[in-house]
């Protein structure tokens, strides 16, 4: 299993995305548009056991909470992803780039 970050192929070559990586019990979320040292990039975690039900909560539209993870939905089309310590804001290109990649099943999780 590759735990390398990656973007929707929808997202192009910009450097404002979701990026997502794969590990073996989790599931690392963070936004391409911080600038930051690395260290202390922002992160979410979700458990790969809850991974589906965040896609289909991301696919529904509409603001959610999965645990103590929460997605809202911002009227402008853009969403924020909060884990119990971080927030990551995304705009609605970068969300709408995200949830095409959600569809192609670009993020599942691999086999």
């Amino acid at each position: 299993m590759s735990t390398e970050f990656f973007k929707s192929t929808y997202s192009g070559a910009n450097q404002s995305c979701v990026e997502i990586a794969h590990h073996e019990d989790i599931v690392l979320i963070r936004d391409s548009k911080y600038v930051g040292p690395a260290e202390i990039q922002p992160l979410v975690t979700i458990p790969a056991a809850h991974w589906t039900q965040f896609l289909e909560l991301a696919l529904g539209g509409n603001s959610g909470q999965l645990g103590e993870l929460a997605v809202t939905v911002h009227k402008d089309g853009g969403a924020s992803i909060a884990g119990p310590d971080e927030v990551l804001d995304y705009t609605s290109d970068e969300w709408d780039a995200f949830l095409k990649g959600v569809c192609d099943r670009q993020f599942d999780r691999p086999a």
